[in-house]
């Protein structure tokens, strides 16, 4: 069968399939693997692509025991990427109500793209079976509470102990689409004239937010077919995320220090709210620092943009202290899995104590270079103690000078938001310390 003979769907199913296998098998990211793979597809079966590895890397535990079911023994060597089409096969008989005979047969397809002829009928026979076995597979797993909430086990055992009454939820968000929310930009419209903009160009929006930047659409679009973004009236940013800006509360002429400030985002936000701020925006990584330089230009927005290691601030700093300084941390991101389902397969549980001990290494750098009377806002997308909570707590008790300062609902002085919960926000930690004069 030739290529141009192939079924509607093969050359999706197969990209799917080797992202799959490189998350998973090789440690990459989605966000590396999948670009590289579907360049060659059409923008309708990128799309489809994207949908099918984010969709098997949320229920990678539930399709595992679908497939591994119906297979004599696990497929190993250069057949082991075969496995990773039969999860997307399952997948959309499992989860995605996609039309069997067309799921199958285009799944099916895929093992020629992938060069793999002789499996066909492999593929085939283990897909039918699961479509004949779906109802009494989906109740077998119902009695399996340790695949059912799609997380490894280190991690939920994590989130269960941090959050006993809560983790059934946080398992539940955890597993479906975010939403996407925009911040608009206050130098160039209102949140209500943009608003009435997304409504001429047909794009739906739920009103209710807590944030006078933010706006959440009903659906994800294209960034395109956004109003003005081109001219940078607005940004894609979680409501939790924006938060940000508005606790560092930049003030006229101050010096503003970002710390780990790629892709932007948060640097783009402090200086809409005040342009006259000097910002300082540094990250180690110099290749995603590409993308602060790209957000800043789109927004036309001028700060100073430097690779830096956080860790030794004698190497960068010039020694005039910051009045105000944003510390979005390196973390485990485990608050933002909706977003990015591989972190549950890419975390180990060790890089949580190897996390938190770097944040506490940036945390001790940066309090020196803050001015008496000056505000550090500490902030990760995580939801585990240790990178939050206990980090804070950890640092007051080596830094008499450091006060909490008001920052979440009530006066409390830390904001922990969890996924979906709070106007359906990522997972994100909040706090501020005040520097005693």
């Amino acid at each position: 069968m030739s290529q141009q003979s192939l079924r509607p769907g093969a050359a999706s199913r197969a990209v799917a399939a080797q992202a799959i296998f490189q998350v998973v098998e090789q440690g990459r990211s989605l966000s590396q693997a999948l670009p590289a793979l579907s360049s060659q597809l059409t923008a309708r079966d990128r799309g489809m692509a994207q949908a099918l590895a984010y969709g098997v890397l949320r229920y990678l535990p539930q399709l595992n025991f679908m497939v591994g079911s119906q297979l004599a023994k696990p497929l190993k060597g250069e057949l082991k990427p075969l496995h990773s089409l039969l999860l997307v096969g399952a997948y959309q008989l499992a989860y995605m109500g996609s039309a069997e005979h067309a799921a199958v047969s285009a799944t099916v397809d895929a093992a020629l793209v992938l060069k793999r002829a002789k499996q066909k009928g492999l593929v085939n026979g283990v897909l039918r079976t699961i479509q004949r076995q779906l109802p009494q597979l989906l109740k077998q797993l119902e009695q399996k509470p340790a695949l059912a909430h799609g997380h490894p086990r280190w991690l939920a055992e994590r989130i269960e102990k941090a959050y006993p009454n809560q983790a059934a939820r946080i398992f539940t968000a955890n597993n479906e689409q975010a939403p996407m929310w925009l911040r608009i930009n206050a130098q160039k419209t209102s949140r209500s004239d943009y608003i009435q903009l997304l409504k001429a160009a047909d794009i739906a929006v739920i009103e209710d937010a807590p944030l006078a930047t933010a706006i959440c659409l009903a659906e994800p679009v294209d960034v395109y077919t956004l109003p003005y973004f081109s001219d940078g009236w607005v940004s894609v940013q979680d409501i939790a995320a924006q938060h940000a800006a508005w606790l560092v509360d930049a003030q006229e002429k101050e010096n503003i220090l970002d710390c780990c400030a790629a892709p932007g985002g948060k640097t783009a936000h402090i200086l809409e709210q005040q342009p006259s701020a000097n910002v300082l925006a540094i990250d180690a990584d110099a290749k995603r620092l590409e993308r602060v330089h790209e957000n800043l230009a789109r927004l036309r927005l001028n700060a100073q943009v430097k690779t830096a290691d956080a860790t030794t601030p004698n190497d960068w700093w010039d020694e005039i202290l910051f009045d105000r300084i944003l510390l979005d941390a390196p973390c485990s991101a485990t608050g933002v899995i909706r977003r990015h389902p591989d972190i549950k397969w890419l975390r180990r549980n060790d890089d949580i104590r190897e996390l938190a001990e770097l944040q506490a290494r940036i945390l001790d750098a940066l309090w020196p270079t803050l001015k008496p009377g000056g505000t550090l806002v500490y902030a990760t997308c995580s939801i585990l103690p240790e990178e939050n909570s206990q980090q804070i707590e950890a640092f007051k008790q080596r830094h008499g000078d450091a006060i909490a300062v008001a920052t979440g609902p009530q006066g409390s002085v830390e904001w922990q938001w969890l996924p979906g919960n709070e106007h359906n926000g990522d997972g994100f930690y909040f706090a501020k310390l005040e520097k005693r004069t």
